[in-house]
């Protein structure tokens, strides 16, 4: 490893940057290293413009892009103290489209669609209670309160704790699954007793899919959109909501509210309003015509 290396990594340590951070920022700059096959931190302002217009000429995400443009910022700005590169380093703009949102039928069929009972489990856990696929796959025994009805989720998003109930149908399904698989740690790991990798979930749920007849996208995360969406129409309020989905900020919650449909079928399209009016001007004219006749 080399020292460069080092340094970044403990500054992020330092900062209490989650391991998967580091992880990604990482294997990031060892990236630019080998395109440039150069050290990162002798990058110059030109560049770092070279690189942007290639990630941009590639059709990176969103996401994709900006782990590159925080990895970068962090280097220059708490590593190298080379603030004046950072200009040169932009976020990409977040596309704000709407999640995809199945019907309870059919997250019914998705989840009785997955083939193995122990993921089955996994993924009948992440809808009741719209956990992250991260926060699913890292459950642990201990975090099962049956006595007070409550699923705690430990070093969610940001680091955070929460708790979340637990109803009695899901701890059904997780005292059946112990049974089967007699976990002693984790609740789904892999062959080593840690927790499995999401990419295991992930595939399994497109299987699912597929064999439930689903046309439209569904990930492990679609779930968590799902339960947000479910329980609003419900009639739960926003601040629970967002309590149980462990959001830091109300206005991530907010977008669910554009998600609920037991609204949207009682609209009138403003077409309609125009073909009443027509209708009803059309039978004022016939009424005033058949009175000047008479």
């Amino acid at each position: 490893m080399t020292p460069l290396r080092q340094r970044f990594i403990d500054e992020l340590r330092r900062l209490n940057r989650a391991p998967r951070t580091i992880e990604t920022y990482t294997r990031v700059l060892a990236r630019i290293a080998r395109h440039f096959n150069l050290s990162p931190d002798l990058l110059t302002a030109e560049q770092i413009r070279e690189l942007i217009l290639l990630l941009i000429d590639q059709g990176l995400s969103w996401s994709l892009f900006n782990q590159v443009s925080c990895a970068l910022r962090f280097l220059f700005v708490n590593v190298c103290q080379r603030p004046d590169i950072v200009p040169h380093i932009p976020f990409a703009k977040k596309p704000r489209k709407l999640p995809v949102i199945l019907s309870p039928d059919e997250v019914r069929r998705l989840l009785d669609a997955v083939p193995d009972p122990r993921w089955q489990t996994l993924c009948r856990t992440l809808y009741a209670c719209g956990l992250r696929l991260s926060e699913g796959l890292h459950l642990r025994l201990a975090d099962i309160d049956s006595p007070r009805g409550l699923l705690w989720v430990r070093h969610g998003k940001g680091g955070k704790d929460r708790a979340v109930p637990l109803c009695d149908r899901l701890l059904g399904y997780l005292r059946e699954h112990w049974r089967r698989q007699r976990p002693s740690d984790y609740l789904f790991p892999n062959a080593h007793g840690l927790p499995c990798h999401p990419t295991v979930v992930q595939r399994l749920l497109q299987r699912a899919r597929v064999l439930a007849g689903l046309t439209r996208p569904a990930t492990a995360h679609t779930l968590r959109h799902c339960y947000a969406t479910h329980l609003l129409e419900a009639g739960t309020d926003l601040h629970t909501l967002q309590r149980l989905l462990g959001h830091s900020n109300l206005s991530t919650t907010l977008r669910y509210v554009h998600l609920r449909s037991e609204r949207l079928p009682s609209v009138q399209s403003p077409l309609e309003l125009l073909d009443d009016a027509s209708g009803t001007a059309g039978t004022a004219t016939n009424a005033a015509s058949g009175r000047h006749c008479a």
